[in-house]
């Protein structure tokens, strides 16, 4: 989110600001260009300034076994997207046509959306200095592990679990259940 942030163009935090849907709460503003620092008020003030990050994540865990939605994980499709797509089809009943299966695969891996950027983009990426290949960045999940000194981490984690109970922190972390 600090990525995304940081490349906003000024009129992006007009609109949002001034978005009649936004609620109560402080302006949406620049970051700090320390995204430790970034980090920290992040987790001081519960996702600020985006939503209120770990009522998100209890709410989808809570209704995670309901018949019309199924819980994904970034990890497990970078990891197996043919074979999480094959589950996602079948959880919406979409037969697969097998002749188009590895087209449909390929429009969904990071490098085509990338290349592609200007149609998954939000706006476009209208909103982003650099437009919409600044939107789609790099794919990957965990950097903030690389990012965070130790202590940082530690203290996700500790409020992950906190939050959320251990069941739920594990899937969010690393997207087992687990007992």
């Amino acid at each position: 989110m600090h990525h995304h942030q940081s490349n906003f163009i000024p009129e992006a935090f007009v609109a949002f600001n001034n978005n009649p849907r936004r609620g109560a709460g402080p302006d949406m503003v620049p970051p700090t260009a320390d995204v430790v620092r970034y980090f920290r008020d992040w987790l001081a003030q519960d996702g600020y300034p985006w939503w209120p990050f770990w009522e998100n994540i209890r709410t989808w865990w809570a209704a995670r076994d309901l018949p019309n939605v199924m819980l994904i994980h970034f990890d497990q499709l970078k990891a197996d997207m043919s074979g999480e797509m094959r589950k996602i089809a079948e959880f919406l009943d979409i037969s697969i046509d097998q002749a188009r299966w590895p087209t449909i695969v390929e429009h969904c891996t990071f490098d085509y959306m990338k290349a592609h950027a200007r149609y998954t983009a939000p706006l476009g990426g209208a909103f982003w200095e650099g437009g919409p290949s600044t939107f789609i960045n790099k794919g990957i999940n965990g950097r903030w592990r690389d990012a965070l000194p130790a202590a940082d981490v530690e203290a996700y984690e500790l409020r992950a679990r906190e939050a959320l109970g251990d069941q739920c922190a594990r899937w969010l972390a690393t997207g087992g259940i687990g007992k």
